[in-house]
């Protein structure tokens, strides 16, 4: 089975609620490191999966387009590769990425891809996705 950890915006977002129901769940585990209290245990834990899971998810919506996240994903992709998949949804709970995210999220994704990383913009895409991969085949 293939685990997953489910990075990106929090911030009260639902689209991790929407993932987990479409992915294929005979093949897939995912983590989602969203908690009710974070404390040292939750971040002991999110430490684990982000080193230990087969794949490392971001996925960032403009809820919240945090400066860290940005780091941290192309930091990851370079640190982990093969092992990160990316997804930047430009419209969520009737927000928009301002105009100067979206030229920062285009050329974030625009440097993954080019780094091999795949990028998505929907959920429904990122879902096939993943569903299709073969066990233990690298991206």
């Amino acid at each position: 089975m293939r685990t997953i950890f489910l990075g990106g915006t929090c911030a009260n977002s639902t689209w991790r609620d929407e993932l987990i129901p479409m992915l294929d769940q005979s093949k897939i585990s995912a983590f989602n490191p969203v908690v009710e209290h974070w404390d040292e245990k939750a971040q002991a834990e999110e430490d684990y999966h982000k080193e230990n899971d087969d794949l490392i998810l971001f996925c960032f919506t403009p809820e919240s387009f945090g400066q860290y996240a940005s780091f941290e994903v192309g930091r990851t992709s370079l640190l982990r590769p093969g092992k990160v998949v990316a997804c930047f949804l430009p419209e969520r709970a009737g927000k928009a990425f301002e105009k100067h995210d979206a030229k920062t999220v285009a050329k974030i994704s625009r440097d993954l891809i080019s780094d091999g990383t795949p990028v998505f913009d929907s959920l429904e895409a990122l879902a096939n996705y993943l569903n299709t991969l073969e066990e233990k085949h690298t991206l």
